[in-house]
């Protein structure tokens, strides 16, 4: 049995990471899900957030905007609309996309300018969320 998978992530510009790793958790619309190696192969839709994954013991963090996830023979390949390492994040930046979109939410005229601004301040939030983690567990 193997004891590593090999993860993928790529987006529309660039392939963020390509590792083998332990363990992998990741941001499903439906909720987070986590992968072993010899896992059984599944298809997933990504949401926001942080995926997570193991290697030589350590936790890594990769901040994840939509896409989709396909699991099968020890590999996962992660094609997402937008993916940031941890080390990439500017934690200022984020912090004021943060405000902006609070900003922009409490001026939204309508439904679609607050779904927009909500949007917005959910990606700053798990950018913020993610640059935390990572700093935590290193």
């Amino acid at each position: 049995m193997a004891s590593k998978l090999l993860l993928e992530i790529v987006t529309p510009d660039r392939k963020v990471l390509s590792q083998e790793v332990e363990y992998l958790g990741a941001p499903g619309i439906e909720g987070e899900f986590g992968v072993l190696p010899n896992h059984i192969p599944f298809l997933s839709a990504l949401g926001v957030g942080n995926l997570h994954y193991k290697d030589g013991g350590r936790n890594h963090y990769v901040f994840i905007s939509g896409g989709f996830a396909e699991v099968g023979n020890n590999k996962v390949t992660v094609l997402a609309e937008v993916a940031e390492k941890a080390v990439e994040i500017d934690l200022d930046r984020a912090r004021k996309a943060e405000e902006k979109a609070k900003a922009r939410m409490a001026k939204a005229k309508d439904r679609i300018e607050a779904a927009r601004a909500q949007a917005a301040l959910q990606r700053a939030i798990a950018r913020i969320g993610c640059k935390d983690a990572s700093q935590k567990a290193g």
